[in-house]
């Protein structure tokens, strides 16, 4: 399929590239309606293992195109309005929903939608350079956007959220990840050795074991502890008797490297 920003597979790690870098990468309809479909089809992809995303240029992702999405909201009505606030939510909940993790390698700045991206991401490494703008404020819209107001408070708890939110003032890599919104800063020029460090890592790892690890991530925020306990040890029952678990055992008894098959 043809896409309107880059999409390679290499090794098992499929890396998605904004790729409007005159316009610093923003989206527009047919961006996020390919994004949204691809999170979709990556779940019956067995060649990708894991997923970088990432921007051509100075900016990882500016948001929505001005001109071509809200100029053209403007002309239109209320359901038109709220058919593209789920079509951007649905791909949010479906980068959530992917069993393979997604690492976000933010090389310059993500404001808006770009932001949210990131922060919907399973890891986010940021180059020395990145900014971070959650700005819908700044132009009269809701903090509370394609899941921001869920996700962020945790991931940089409720007090930097409401203050990331309310302002949305533009915040530097440092700050980031003081925050706690980015995992690891690296310097710009080393950004996506970094990331592709991590998505090896990731790749030769059990990957059925991580794609619960994330299911767990996510089921597990809206219950209580005892709920999570329970959960936690039904998931571990099943990946204690998968195939993985038992090629690491016979791996340590043969004194080799373990080769996991995701199965």
């Amino acid at each position: 399929m043809d896409y309107d920003f880059l999409y390679e597979v290499e090794d098992g790690v499929a890396t998605i590239t904004f790729d409007r870098p005159n316009k610093l990468n923003a989206l527009t309809f047919g961006i996020y309606a390919q994004l949204r479909d691809l999170m979709v089809e990556l779940r019956r992809d067995d060649q990708v293992r894991v997923v970088i995303i990432t921007g051509a240029g100075k900016a990882f992702c500016a948001g929505g195109d001005v001109i071509e999405i809200i100029g053209a909201l403007l002309e239109r009505d209320m359901r038109a309005h709220l058919e593209f606030a789920r079509m951007t939510g649905a791909l949010i909940l479906n980068m959530r929903m992917l069993d393979k993790p997604i690492i976000a390698a933010v090389n310059g700045i993500a404001a808006g939608a770009g932001a949210v991206i990131a922060l919907a991401s399973d890891l986010r490494i940021a180059s020395d350079r990145a900014k971070f703008a959650f700005l819908f404020t700044k132009v009269g819209l809701t903090g509370a956007d394609m899941g921001a107001a869920y996700l962020l408070p945790r991931v940089v708890g409720q007090g930097r959220a409401t203050e990331l939110l309310m302002f949305g003032d533009m915040i530097d890599a440092a700050m980031a990840e003081r925050y706690g919104l980015v995992n690891k800063v690296a310097l710009h020029d080393e950004l996506m050795n970094a990331a592709r460090e991590w998505a090896d890592r990731l790749r030769r790892g059990a990957t059925f074991a991580l794609a619960m690890t994330k299911a767990m991530i996510n089921n597990e925020w809206g219950m209580d502890l005892a709920s999570a306990i329970e959960a936690e040890a039904q998931a571990q029952a099943l990946l204690l008797m998968g195939g993985d678990h038992r090629r690491f055992f016979e791996a340590f008894r043969n004194k080799q490297e373990p080769e996991f098959t995701g199965r």
